[in-house]
């Protein structure tokens, strides 16, 4: 079965980014490529049933079997050794990215307690948006009683968008809630 949110793209985003934008033709529209979902572990570093929770809890929200990142180098500050596991992240791509936004856009962002709209400003430059979650309640495959510890996680969408302007368009038809922007 196809996705609604990619039958939705293809059918009326598509042709409408192509004379937002002013493209020569339809395949120079911008396409979210990636959606990267990561958690850090923070201070419960030691804590080895702490990061499989988180495991787990993001296993629950995307579907597929998460990875765990570990330390590039030794950071004394922050007692972290080189090689030593300090977060988890999973990559999406498909239709289980297409599967996600929609989740995200229409259960998870209402779900969200006194949200308001996401911020057009946490763009990178280069045409990806990032979005942070204090608390992974939001999302409706987590119950809240069943975990022990809420902790939040970061969502980065990459999209093939070549500058701010564009992505912000693709991601507001693909129907991310921004607010307006006080400039």
């Amino acid at each position: 079965m196809i996705n609604s949110l990619y039958k939705k793209f293809k059918t009326e985003i598509v042709p409408a980014l192509k004379t937002e934008l002013g493209l020569a033709n339809i395949f120079q529209a911008p396409k979210v490529t990636a959606v990267i979902i990561n958690a850090g572990i923070g201070r419960f570093i030691k804590d080895a049933q702490f990061i499989e929770n988180v495991e787990k809890t993001l296993a629950k929200i995307t579907g597929q079997k998460p990875v765990r990142t570990k330390a590039k180098k030794a950071i004394s500050n922050f007692k972290i050794r080189e090689g030593q596991e300090i977060g988890v992240m999973v990559t999406l791509h498909g239709k289980r990215m297409y599967d996600f936004l929609e989740r995200l856009v229409n259960v998870t962002f209402p779900r969200v307690r006194d949200f308001r709209g996401i911020s057009p400003k946490s763009f990178d430059g280069r045409g990806n948006y990032t979005i942070g979650f204090k608390e992974n309640v939001a999302f409706p495959e987590v119950k809240a009683e069943e975990i022990e510890k809420v902790h939040g996680l970061q969502i980065i969408i990459k999209t093939s968008a070549k500058n701010q302007a564009a992505s912000l368009a693709l991601l507001t038809k693909l129907g991310f809630p921004f607010t307006k922007s006080k400039t």
